[in-house]
């Protein structure tokens, strides 16, 4: 191969840049070319990309977001916009395919890896909700994002006796609910996967009133409920002042972390590796800190990930 392409689609997240500037370095190690394509799949179908030479890619580690931009792209999930990009691929002589992004964008990658295209899919989800994988790019950083804010709050909760409702992102998954209630000492997580029985937690609240602690904190994933009507239900079964913080797209952005740094440059390396060996339809995961790869059909039929259960026992053990 002489010539590949990557882009990123979906959801930004920081760490998305680390693997761009790991893809096009190790692709120039290696004597081959590598184009950009701005703003995912509409890029692609506009034939509107960047050569990624050492220069290009220089200082990008450290942003958060993606200097390539997203977008979703209806067109693409036609079957002419699918002939489409893979014409424009053909007509710039690419030669293989690194998709970075979520469930859609992966789902995207499998349909070109079935029209016969090399692709390469790089799970990037701060809701770390991509199966097959222990760890999607964005996650560590959005965590550390949130316990930042979360401690902060924290500080005006026990200092005016309120309860606070902080309200993550999670539609569908209540991983970074569930893991940022551990890590702030948070009394409860409130995710999708689990009912929310607000008597019960109204009740428990009660019990810490009455033993003397005046201020409470619940972490509640977006695609759980309602934040203001739990809020108002808490000021009236227990009579805390309650307020809702929602953090917003405020989680995706800044500086990556360490931990996003280093996992987008190992992904971006293995990706552009991987196609050089003549490796396709494939997503690069991370399982017990080892690189894996994975079927593309098998992680885009395989569905979203569960939540660990385990999780969830011990935000509410470690709550009380």
């Amino acid at each position: 191969m002489k010539r590949l392409a990557i882009l990123t689609s979906g959801g930004d997240c920081s760490g998305m840049n680390a693997t761009i500037r790991a893809a096009a370095r190790t692709a120039i190690a290696n004597d081959v070319e590598m184009i950009g394509y701005r703003k995912g799949y509409a890029g692609l179908l506009k034939n509107e990309y960047i050569v990624l030479d050492s220069m290009a890619v220089s200082g990008t580690l450290q942003r958060g977001g993606t200097f390539l931009q997203s977008a979703r792209s209806q067109e693409f999930r036609t079957e002419e916009g699918r002939k489409k990009a893979l014409d424009n691929l053909m007509k710039e002589r690419v030669e293989g395919l690194i998709v970075v992004g979520g469930d859609g964008s992966l789902s995207g990658a499998l349909a070109l890896d079935k029209m016969g295209f090399p692709v390469i899919g790089i799970p990037a989800s701060i809701d770390n909700d991509i199966a097959y994988t222990d760890m999607a790019l964005g996650v560590d950083t959005a965590l550390n994002n949130i316990i930042y804010a979360v401690d902060c709050i924290k500080d005006t909760a026990s200092s005016h006796d309120r309860a606070f409702i902080v309200e993550v992102m999670g539609r569908n998954s209540g991983y970074l609910a569930s893991t940022a209630a551990i890590a702030t000492g948070a009394e409860f997580a409130i995710v999708p996967e689990v009912e929310l029985d607000l008597t019960d937690m109204c009740h428990q609240l009660r019990r810490r009133y009455e033993e003397g602690r005046t201020n409470a904190l619940i972490i509640m994933a977006e695609g759980a409920g309602h934040a203001q009507s739990i809020a108002d239900g808490i000021k009236d079964a227990v009579g805390f002042e309650t307020r809702v913080t929602v953090l917003g797209h405020y989680q995706r952005g800044g500086a990556p972390s360490v931990f996003d740094r280093l996992l987008g440059s190992r992904f971006g390396r293995k990706s552009v590796e991987l196609l050089l060996s003549g490796t396709k339809g494939v997503m690069v995961g991370l399982s017990a800190n080892s690189l894996t790869t994975t079927l593309l059909e098998m992680v885009v039929k395989g569905g979203q990930k569960k939540l660990n259960e385990d999780l969830l026992r011990m935000a509410d053990i470690l709550g009380i």
